[in-house]
């Protein structure tokens, strides 16, 4: 069974808005290794859209820039979607039981499954398919939103299991949950 890895980027308010949490060459390539721990990427719509107009090849830019955009580009997406008619960019839409979906997923043979965003994310961590989490901290109070799990209807107990301290004075820190 791969697991569900779930990452990101927050501001010691709690914001996870990336406008608001600059993103250095360092933080790029711990991402892309991270990403390189999965098979494939799980986005909702938003996340979706905002990395296929930020790291998709263009006309312009034929060739992704980085490790990081490089990564995300050749990765196999699923993205969970009732609006969207269709997605390309190596990505399939999930329709129907979001659990069931995740759960048939997670049962494939592999490395593992990322998850990034905000309300999949709440979504998965509510039916408790998450079993990784990384909190990327960054030292910055942003002052707005949005907020990571902001509704959980109930607490989750995590475990720390990995701590990595970056030149910025950024934090990354990795749990399970305590089952």
């Amino acid at each position: 069974m791969r697991p569900l890895r779930f990452s990101v980027n927050v501001t010691l308010d709690g914001c996870c808005d990336h406008r608001a949490i600059p993103a250095d060459e360092e933080l790029h390539r711990h991402h892309a290794a991270n990403l390189d721990r999965a098979d494939a990427l799980l986005f909702g719509r938003e996340t979706y859209q905002m990395m296929e107009a930020a790291f998709r090849p263009t006309a312009e830019h034929p060739e992704p820039v980085d490790s990081f955009a490089r990564t995300i580009d050749a990765a196999r997406k699923y993205v969970v979607s009732s609006t969207l008619p269709h997605v390309d960019w190596n990505a399939e839409l999930l329709r129907g039981d979001l659990a069931d979906a995740v759960e048939r997923l997670k049962q494939e043979p592999g490395r593992g499954l990322f998850v990034g965003g905000v309300r999949l994310s709440l979504a998965l961590a509510e039916l408790g398919l998450i079993d990784e989490y990384e909190f990327v901290v960054h030292p910055r109070v942003a002052g707005h939103g949005p907020t990571i799990f902001a509704g959980l209807p109930r607490q989750l107990d995590l475990r720390l299991v990995d701590r990595v301290d970056f030149e910025s004075g950024t934090v990354a820190l990795r749990y399970e949950p305590r089952r």
